[in-house]
Parts: structure tokens; C-alpha cells; sequence
């Protein structure tokens, strides 16, 4: 049995490099780091300007916008509760507010047309009880964009999506949040207010190594937006519940939704191959596909980073107001590992039964003259995948009669139907109205084949 416990020595001091780099580069008080592997955290980093003892995994940082992934976690609870759909529009849950023609999805993918701040003054440098109300979060023109058709970051948006878990669970955003993630996941260290040991936040002068204390604000109605305190520890454990699921607060399957991108692009992200999903940052960096969540507050930076191809997530905190990016921080740590130890798969394995009408399926197919292969995998699904070059490709699961449904692309919610001849032999598979056949245009079966009855010939 092969284990991935302990990070190589090398792979370690290379990840102490990065954040080392980045604590002097970045002229930041302290910075610490962790990084989780296989649903664990497997290494602690940190650099501090203080001398003697560092801080450590259990020391509490501000975490900002990471705090926005927490509220989206309980809002998702609420729909796998049925106590709303994500295509219910706000007004039906918590009428009143001005904005309540977004929906639930689109409030949480930052889509709903809302501004990206309050009114002044300043939220995050602010006391929260200048805010008491949502209206006063809100203000008096909740909408800057159509809704539906841009993303454009709000903090009132998970303001609201805080408002609506206190209605529909009839208790304080904070209590929800406890009961429902911090104490099912074990994160103890995870609060609305900081609890010692916790770094101070700073703010560092632009032109000289001179400090400023930041001043803390509880946000009050914006708290759902980036009240929360955390630890490298407790966020690694966030990030391995991000990775997998948790049946205790939400399933691997609608976890995997919220890591689904949700938001339509603009030009630029497109280009920075950035979006959004349900609560969850999407990028594609150095060739692979991240998600997690940024975040930031006067005296405080954020970051966590998971690759769930690569098993591997990265968390990086640190007390200054601007500085390293965490961003490019995180997304290196991950990098690190996965080049260095790369995942190692699991053993493969024969299916347990083999069923004939399946591996009857499984083998070459044509779309008129693109060839196609379809695999019967041992974890019960099909796969249909060319056989050279790019193209649309598939994982279906079987529906129990026959059918079988798409699981993403192109094909994701279409019917693959195995059609039989009247003897009972396999003829073709129709694939949302598209025929794949055993030979290129079979003319044995309907439309695209048989369409010429001299069949194939040569230029002469």
C-alpha cells in the first residue's frame, strides 16, 4: 500500500522558500501558510518580523471574503433542505428589500446586478451599527445592472444571503454558522470575534518599513460578507470539506455545485480565465483549474486554494493591509506539491459484475465519420470520448431503464438510448437526436446514414 502522509524534505523546504519570499517581498508582519494533501494537512509554514516564536497553526487571523464561501455553504443547506430553490427569486423568502427580482443562485454567484459596496461610509473601516438596517446595506438603488446578465462583485449581495439564512432558520447568521458548519466540521478556532491567540492587523507605509495599527470593526449587518476569524488549521480542514463534502453539513455532490462555475464572464476574465461559481472563486492557473475564495480587511489578507484534481490545497494568511498576493501565493503552494508529488492513483480495478447489455455498448462508434469510444468503468459509468484529437466527450450514468443521462459537456442532462432492430440486435445510439453507429454513416441506420444509396466511392 503506497502513502502520501509526509511531504519530502525538498518539497518542504521549497514551500518554506515561497512564503518566505513572499513574507520579505511583501514587507508583511507575518505571514502563515498550510497545506493539505489527501484530506489532511500535511505541512505549517510561517515568517514573522517579531523575533522568537513565530506564529503557529492555531493563531488567529481575520479571514474577510473567505467568510462569503461559510454563508454560501448554509445557503446551499437550505436548498438540499428544500426549504428554497436556487431559482427562487429573493422577494418570495425576504420580500421587501429592492432587489428582490434576483434569485437565490444569482445573489450567490454575484450576478444579481447589486452595487459591489454599501453607501458611505466605508463598511470595512466603519462601525456595523451605522448600518442597523438592510436598506441602510442596500441603499436606495440596490441595482446597478440588469439582473442576470454580468458578474459584478457585491458584499450587500452576501449581506443578504445572511438576511435570508436568519429568516428561513429564525436565529442569528453567527448561531446558524456554528451549529450547522463550525461545529460539525470541528473548526474551533473559526469566530465571529477574535479569540486569543490572534494577530493584530497592520497597515505597512508604501515608501518606508514604518507599521500602522488597523483599527477592528465588527461589521454588523455585513458580518455574512467578512466578519470571521480563522486559522490555518481550521481553514485547511474547510478546504479538505471543499474537496470532498461532508454529509454532516453538505454532500460531495452539492459541494461539487458550488465549485461549478455560475457566473457569466466578462471579456477580461475570460482572458485571466477567472469566474465565479456559487460562493466559490474559479481560475485556471499554470495549467490547472483552482477554486477557493480570496479575502481582505483593513490589517488582514486571505487566501485559500484547492486543486481537487491534485488533491492538494493551499491556505495562506497574513496582518497587513496590502502587500504579498495571497492569491499567487496560494496557487504556487498547490503548484509545489503537485509537481513535486504528484498524486499517486488509486490502484485500478476490474468491475464486479459484468453486465452483457452494457460491454454490449462498449467499444468503437462513429458520428457520421468522427470516431468515438465508449468505455463501461468500474465505477458504473459509461464514457464516450474521441478517438483522436479534441472534441466532445462525456461520463453517463445508467437510469435504471436502459437510458442512460449525462453527467457534463456538452451532453450534461442528455439521453444516450441504446435503439435495437426488431431481433434484438444493437443497431445504433441515439444521443440527444445524434446517431452513433458501428461503421461511418451505417446506411443500415436512420439519418445521418443511408442518406446515398451508392455509398461510399472514390474521385474518379
Amino acid at each position: 500500500m503506497t502513502t502520501q502522509e509526509a511531504l519530502l524534505p525538498g518539497t518542504r523546504r521549497a514551500l518554506l522558500h515561497r512564503i518566505a519570499v513572499a513574507q520579505a517581498e511583501g514587507r508583511a508582519p507575518s505571514l502563515v501558510a498550510a497545506v493539505v494533501r489527501d484530506g489532511r494537512a500535511v505541512w505549517h509554514g510561517a515568517r514573522t518580523s517579531v523575533d522568537g516564536h513565530g506564529p503557529d497553526e492555531t493563531v488567529q487571523y481575520r479571514i474577510g471574503s473567505l467568510t462569503k464561501t461559510f454563508t454560501a455553504v448554509l445557503v446551499m443547506r437550505l436548498r438540499d433542505e428544500g426549504l428554497l430553490d436556487l431559482g427562487d427569486p429573493l422577494e418570495k423568502h425576504l420580500p421587501g428589500t429592492g432587489a428582490g427580482e434576483a434569485t437565490i443562485a444569482e445573489l450567490l454567484a454575484h450576478t444579481a446586478g447589486l452595487a459591489a459596496e454599501s453607501p458611505a461610509p466605508w463598511w470595512e473601516r466603519t462601525p456595523g451599527s451605522l448600518r442597523p438596517e438592510l436598506s441602510d446595506v442596500l441603499g436606495e438603488q440596490p441595482l446597478l445592472h440588469p439582473v442576470g446578465r454580468r458578474h459584478h462583485y457585491s458584499n450587500p449581495g452576501y449581506t443578504v444571503l445572511g438576511a435570508l439564512v436568519e429568516e428561513l432558520r429564525g436565529a442569528p447568521w453567527e448561531e446558524v454558522l456554528r451549529n450547522e458548519i463550525l461545529e460539525p466540521l470541528g473548526l474551533h478556532r473559526t469566530s465571529a470575534q477574535p479569540q486569543a491567540p490572534h494577530a493584530g492587523g497592520w497597515a505597512v507605509h508604501p515608501w518606508a518599513d514604518a507599521l500602522l495599527p488597523e483599527p477592528l470593526e465588527d461589521l454588523g449587518r455585513m458580518a455574512p460578507a467578512g466578519q470571521l476569524w480563522s486559522t490555518t488549521a481550521d481553514l485547511a480542514r474547510f478546504a479538505a470539506f471543499l474537496a470532498r463534502g461532508d454529509d454532516r453539513v453538505l454532500s460531495a455532490e452539492s459541494v461539487r455545485e458550488m465549485r461549478t462555475p455560475a457566473a457569466p464572464a466578462e471579456a477580461a476574465d475570460v482572458m485571466d480565465g477567472a469566474t465565479y461559481g456559487l460562493g466559490l472563486q474559479i481560475q485556471r492557473r499554470d495549467g490547472r483549474l483552482l477554486v477557493g475564495h480570496s479575502g481582505s480587511l483593513p490589517g488582514f489578507l486571505a487566501n485559500l486554494t484547492l486543486s481537487v484534481e491534485d488533491d492538494v490545497a493551499a491556505v495562506v494568511l497574513a496582518n497587513c493591509t496590502s502587500g504579498p498576493l495571497l492569491g499567487a501565493v496560494g496557487a504556487d503552494l498547490v503548484r509545489i506539491v503537485a509537481e513535486a508529488e504528484p498524486r499517486i492513483p488509486e490502484p485500478w480495478r476490474p468491475l464486479r459484475e459484468v453486465d452483457p447489455a452494457v460491454l454490449e455498448l462498449a467499444g468503437q462508434w462513429y458520428w457520421g465519420t468522427h470516431a468515438f469510444g465508449v468505455r463501461a468503468a468500474a465505477d458504473g459509468l459509461l464514457a464516450l470520448a474521441p478517438l483522436a484529437g479534441g472534441g466532445r466527450r462525456a461520463r453517463f450514468r445508467v437510469n435504471g431503464d436502459g437510458t442512460w443521462t449525462g453527467l457534463e459537456g456538452y451532453y450534461a442532462g442528455e439521453l444516450l438510448r441504446p435503439v435495437r432492430r426488431p431481433d434484438g440486435s444493437l443497431s445504433h445510439l441515439d444521443l440527444g437526436s445524434f446517431v452513433f453507429t458501428r461503421q461511418p454513416y451505417d446506411t443500415e441506420a436512420p439519418v445521418p446514414g443511408g442518406v446515398d444509396p451508392e455509398g461510399w466511392r472514390g474521385i474518379g
